[in-house]
């Protein structure tokens, strides 16, 4: 067996299960969940009707083996909305590649890309905390260490990169950042980026960027990319550099497992040779559904407009009882809520049947502390009618721990 899976720790839902194992929800209140980033406004009709209609035509490709790189076709789909939405001209052939949803896509990426025996000490994977779970399960299984950067709340959430010892940094192959950040929603500006790519070509490492909440936004210009980034940067081979992206929160298609990764050349060929031998090649079905989705906008803008609509109302409730704010991108708050985190979720579940993530269950004790400690995550991801049903049950809560 291998002796790496004894050191992953539970999924922050498998903890929460466990939190909750002895709470008998309030019956007077049906139950909302704010709990699971996982996408509930409805699928759109042109992404299902290509979907039938790849199996209904005769053409899905089922009774062949697809091909790991994907169709030609959907590359190119894929390349096109890269160029509409960064003004990037990437090589279909070359800097592109299809996989099954980002979280299986990062996971393996680091499969690729570490080597354990590369150097004196521990292999280091750098990312930030709080983060995606994913992350520590990839570097951990890859042999390597995770090294968690702490957000800070005072500087929008981001990372503290300054605080990163160079003993580290040396010994650091893969960094996984992501913007819009989870939980916080926070976009890593130009000048971060600048930052984090000297440090790429001073030590070597690999940057995944972890963009699958790039379509949800609130402001008027939308979140800066990292291959966009790069590019202003001068970097226009995308040197050390793949982003990580997916349909699922942008299209509403979280079960289709579907999105690409692009960059680097040279990282996308290594990761199609192993992706090869993994047996990740994409459905036919799916890679016609893709190229539906990616090939329109207009549902797009009505998915974000649904999120800033809800968002608007939903906000100011919470912030007259509680310090949060609208993030920069993404569809979660994250709210401090003066105490302890899991308490609070334990007793908001008991006694108005609301399920919220304790900030605790998404990061690690390092450094002395747990950056997330203190705070919840709210998954806005209903209707807007139920969020706003939970926002006013949390404020009456509030309020009543309160007085």
């Amino acid at each position: 067996m291998n002796p790496n899976l004894s050191r992953l720790q539970a999924y922050p839902f498998e903890r929460l299960r466990q939190l909750f194992a002895a709470v008998t929800p309030n019956a007077a209140f049906s139950p909302i969940s704010l709990g699971i980033g996982e996408p509930r406004h409805p699928t759109p009709q042109l992404i299902k009707d290509a979907y039938c209609h790849a199996i209904q035509s005769g053409e899905s490709g089922l009774a062949a083996y697809p091909a790991t790189a994907g169709d030609p076709k959907l590359r190119q789909s894929m390349v096109n909305w890269i160029q509409r939405r960064y003004g990037l001209a990437l090589n279909p052939a070359t800097q592109v590649l299809p996989v099954n949803g980002s979280r299986e896509a990062l996971f393996a990426f680091a499969q690729v890309v570490i080597n354990p025996s590369a150097c004196d000490g521990t292999v280091q994977v750098v990312c930030p905390n709080p983060f995606y779970q994913i992350y520590e399960g990839a570097a951990l299984l890859s042999g390597a260490q995770p090294y968690f950067v702490p957000s800070v709340a005072d500087r929008n959430f981001a990372q503290d990169w300054d605080s990163v010892p160079a003993s580290i940094w040396q010994n650091t192959q893969l960094m996984f950042v992501c913007s819009p950040g989870n939980p916080a929603g926070a976009v890593m500006p130009l000048s971060e980026w600048e930052k984090l790519f000297a440090l790429s070509d001073q030590y070597g490492f690999v940057i995944a960027s972890d963009e699958c909440y790039s379509e949800i936004y609130f402001r008027d210009e939308a979140p800066l990319g990292g291959l966009e980034a790069a590019a202003r940067l001068g970097r226009t081979d995308f040197k050390n550099l793949v982003s990580f992206t997916s349909l699922s929160k942008r299209s509403n298609v979280p079960g289709m497992r579907s999105g690409f990764c692009a960059g680097d050349t040279r990282w996308i060929q290594k990761f199609l040779l192993y992706r090869t031998y993994h047996g990740s090649a994409m459905s036919p079905v799916v890679q016609a559904a893709s190229i539906a989705a990616w090939d329109d906008e207009a549902h797009v803008i009505d998915n974000r407009a649904k999120y800033r609509t809800k968002f608007a109302e939903v906000t100011p409730l919470l912030a007259e009882v509680m310090d949060v704010a609208l993030p920069d991108a993404g569809f979660y708050l994250w709210a401090d809520v003066k105490g302890s985190d899991t308490e609070f979720a334990r007793d908001l579940l008991a006694q108005y049947n609301v399920t919220v993530l304790p900030g605790s269950y998404l990061a690690r004790e390092a450094h002395g502390f747990n950056p997330g400690a203190g705070r919840i995550r709210m998954a806005l991801v209903a209707e807007t009618a139920e969020c706003v049903e939970a926002a006013q049950r949390i404020v009456q809560f509030v309020k009543n721990r309160a007085a």
